[in-house]
């Protein structure tokens, strides 16, 4: 029997594409740097954002020093820029997603999160309204690690007191978590509401797991 639900955040919970985008190339044209000039050493940062080893802010001085436009309100701008693109995330949620997630804790289901994610992401998860419906949370950034370790996994599952086999763990497909999940013994099933074949998403389906159209599938997979 099921007696908890983990989640992945990004096009799980909330996603990045039903408002308009702010990643590097949206970056860069505020920068006044051309795009390719840009993102190399954008994407070169990546995993050390990701573990939390350095900040945007960082990240955003280096790489403006390196093209003669670096300023403090220049930084200022884009770090705010970026933080406000992560709130609006959370201003167009499937209208199912806060009811589902009431309905686990009605029902006596803890719930977890698991997210890669970088600090500016962190911040905003934690304020958000999201929040008051997880028992654990597991942020790379914070925690120094990123799916699919399967570490973060187990701190997870540890911190819920659950075993693998009472677990249901929910995401989108990115970064190989589904088949670490299933791998460590919890049913693992791909959330593909938010998918848009059209779109820079990380992942397409998946059919050897499980596809949950709607959060509230989820609720029906409880005592399966």
């Amino acid at each position: 029997m099921i007696r908890s639900v983990i989640f992945d955040m990004y096009e799980t919970l909330i996603t990045h594409f039903q408002h308009p985008l702010y990643f590097g190339a949206q970056i860069a044209e505020d920068a006044g740097i051309p795009v390719d000039s840009f993102l190399e050493p954008w994407r070169a940062t990546e995993y050390d954002r990701t573990l939390g080893k350095v900040r945007l802010e960082e990240v955003l001085e280096n790489i403006f020093r390196e093209n003669n436009c670096c300023s403090e309100e220049l930084i200022k701008t884009v770090t705010q820029k970026r933080i406000d693109t992560k709130k609006e995330c959370f201003r167009h949620l499937h209208p199912q997603i806060l009811p589902m997630l009431a309905g686990l804790r009605a029902r006596g289901v803890s719930v977890g999160l698991i997210s890669n994610c970088y600090f500016e992401e962190a911040e905003v998860i934690r304020e958000s309204e999201l929040f008051q419906y997880f028992d654990a949370v597991f942020l790379s950034c914070e925690q120094g690690i990123q799916k699919p370790d399967e570490e973060i996994f187990k701190r997870c599952m540890e911190e819920l007191s659950v075993k693998p086999e009472e677990c249901l763990y929910v995401g989108d497909g990115g970064s190989y978590e589904l088949e670490t999940a299933q791998m460590l013994g919890m049913k693992a099933a791909q959330a593909v509401w938010y998918l848009r074949e059209d779109t820079e998403q990380p992942s397409g389906r998946k059919p050897d797991f499980l596809q949950l159209e709607n959060p509230f599938d989820i609720l029906s997979c409880l005592d399966t």
